[in-house]
Parts: C-alpha cells; sequence; structure tokens
C-alpha cells in the first residue's frame, strides 16, 4: 500500500469515527471545546477561524465570544491555482464571496486579504492528530504549504481543535510537515514542545 492510500484510509477511518459521534454527545463535546477556546480570544488580536465542512467541528459560541470580546477573527482564503492561504475578516453576514470548486466546497469570503504571518493565531481543523502534535487534513495541503512559509518568520499560535476521537497515536508524516502547538478537545489542552 502507498503512502497515499495509507493516508486515504486512515482519513476514511477517522472521519466515520467523527460522524458516528451520538448527537447530544456531540453537543456537550462542542460547549466544552469552545469554552476552552475562549481563552485565546485577546482584544484586537487576530485570529483566524474555519467555516465548518461536513461533521467537523462547530465553533458558534467561540465566534460570538470573539466578537463580543473584539478578537478580529479571520477565514481561510484559496487563491485559485495557488497552495498558499490568504486570510479574509470573518464576515458580520456570512455571505460567501463564492463557493469554491471541487469536493470540498468551502466558501469563500471577500475582504482585504493578509498572510499567516499577519495573525497572532490559527485554529486549524483537522481529521485526525497524533500524540506528537502533527496533524491530518483534508489532504489539499494547504495549511501544509502556508505553514511551511512561516519557517523563517514570525508563527501565529496553531491550535488544532476537533474531538477527542480524532487523536491518535502516531500519523505518517512528510519532512516538511510542521507540528501545531496545541490540541484542545473536550478532554482538555494539551501542549507539544517546540521541535
Amino acid at each position: 500500500m502507498t503512502q497515499t492510500n495509507a493516508k486515504n484510509e486512515i482519513r476514511r477511518h477517522l472521519r466515520r469515527t467523527r460522524q458516528a459521534i451520538p448527537l447530544i454527545e456531540r453537543q456537550r463535546a462542542e460547549q466544552r471545546i469552545n469554552r476552552l477556546l475562549k481563552g485565546y480570544l485577546k482584544r484586537g488580536k487576530r485570529l483566524a477561524v474555519y467555516w465548518p465542512i461536513g461533521s467537523e467541528l462547530r465553533l458558534s459560541s467561540l465566534i460570538t465570544a470573539a466578537r463580543a470580546r473584539g478578537t478580529r477573527l479571520y477565514l481561510p482564503y484559496i487563491q485559485p491555482g495557488k497552495q498558499r492561504l490568504w486570510f479574509t475578516p470573518y464576515p458580520a453576514a456570512g455571505r460567501p464571496e463564492r463557493q469554491r470548486k471541487g469536493k470540498l466546497r468551502i466558501p469563500q469570503f471577500a475582504g482585504r486579504k493578509i498572510r499567516i504571518h499577519n495573525l497572532h493565531g490559527i485554529i486549524v481543523p483537522l481529521i485526525g492528530i497524533d500524540k506528537r502534535g502533527y496533524r491530518m487534513g483534508q489532504g489539499g495541503g494547504y495549511y501544509d504549504v502556508t505553514f511551511a512559509a512561516t519557517r523563517h518568520r514570525l508563527c501565529p499560535l496553531k491550535i488544532g481543535a476537533g474531538f477527542a476521537c480524532q487523536q491518535t497515536d502516531i500519523l505518517p508524516t512528510e519532512p516538511h510537515d510542521m507540528r501545531l502547538d496545541k490540541w484542545v478537545c473536550e478532554t482538555g489542552v494539551q501542549h507539544f514542545d517546540k521541535y
């Protein structure tokens, strides 16, 4: 089995596990995770979040709290034909500029775009994370390329957010992969050592 096939099989397994969380358990976990994430909200700071796709963790109460506390929120923006993400202001109305083509159909929002090194923190969606802090995403490589652009620059705090069932002992990695700084799930916050 190739590494790509192995990764795809791991993704399928972790997606099924996440989708199988009972509704009441999911709602309790989301409340707890959002509460823990609120500790990263600071007035005047720039924090990137994500627009949830499928069974990804919802950040609804975090978004509401961020607005009340004066944290400036941003969403990832995929420039057509490019891998490196831009970030646009989280819209008050929540209307996408366009839907990105492809299987994920990620909403894209208008506004002045900034790069990752202009953020103070970023809450990253994931399919899985291992005990070392390496994440597995959807497979598009957008976050990997974006994080790689910060290797010799100031990098914002990278926070993975999701459900406890998404953590596994070890995930396959590649030389360009960068670990997250923190992992937040319903059982608490895990900190990863800098490399």
